[in-house]
């Protein structure tokens, strides 16, 4: 069995006086991708908050364990620096700050808080275009202010690309293929599948079945009134297809 990089254990959540999640148990290990479904208002997208450490959220009962760290005592951007990401599902715009200055101060916040001197431009910049021929980002996308009049398949590409940038220990999507079209997803799958390897895991938030087409994932969670109510392969996505999420 592989190395265990994020356990979740009895984790109560919500907002406020609601309750969102009612006892989540989930264990990733090195290398692992996990598909979690389920249908609107499950808590799919208050899972990732969580996990992020998004304001607003309250966990009320639970650990979340991250490469052995208690990751509730972590603010979020020591999370981020630790190599937790998330690609969001309605990613914003950011007028006034162009790709090329965020991700360069990105990356610079990322290895100071490593201990490490920042990124050498010429280094920087054969990067930032190694990573965007990865995503099919044509190069003067650099230029442009961060989501700023892109389609929403541009901004999801943009949202895959800053992963491969950030180089992420655990990626976690979120609804990442909500609205895109067939090439733009296949463009995105492309991403994801390029990017892992035997020390990154990832976890695919999605109510589709056609994201987990292109994205292979190891394991399968139906999330359902805030509970995972069954657990499985590949097996349990055809029996969504077929039958919905109602049979749970």
């Amino acid at each position: 069995m592989s190395e265990i990089l994020l356990k979740i254990s009895g984790l109560h959540a919500g907002i406020g006086d609601k309750e969102i999640l009612k006892g989540i148990d989930l264990e990733i290990g090195r290398g692992e991708i996990h598909a979690i479904m389920g249908p609107n208002g499950a808590g799919k997208s208050t899972l990732s908050a969580i996990l992020t450490g998004k304001p607003g959220y309250e966990v009320t009962a639970g650990t979340i364990e991250f490469m052995g760290r208690d990751l509730l005592e972590m603010k979020p951007e020591e999370r981020a620096w630790a190599g937790i990401f998330l690609s969001f599902q309605y990613p914003i715009e950011i007028p006034g700050v162009t790709i090329t200055n965020f991700m360069k101060t990105a990356i610079n916040s990322k290895r100071k808080a490593e201990g490490l001197e920042p990124v050498k431009g010429s280094d920087f910049l054969k990067l930032m275009k190694e990573k965007m021929a990865l995503v099919q980002m044509k190069p003067e996308f650099a230029k442009r202010e961060v989501n700023v009049g892109f389609s929403g398949g541009e901004k999801k590409r943009n949202e895959i690309f800053q992963m491969a940038m950030l180089d992420p220990v655990l990626a976690i999507l979120d609804e990442t293929d909500s609205g895109l079209d067939v090439d733009a997803l296949k463009i995105v799958a492309d991403g994801v599948n390029a990017l892992h390897t035997p020390e990154k895991s990832a976890i695919v938030i999605t109510h589709y079945q056609k994201l987990l087409e292109y994205v292979r994932p190891d394991a399968v969670h139906v999330l359902k009134a805030g509970r995972i109510v069954a657990d499985g392969g590949r097996e349990l996505i055809d029996k969504i297809e077929k039958d919905g999420f109602e049979q749970f």
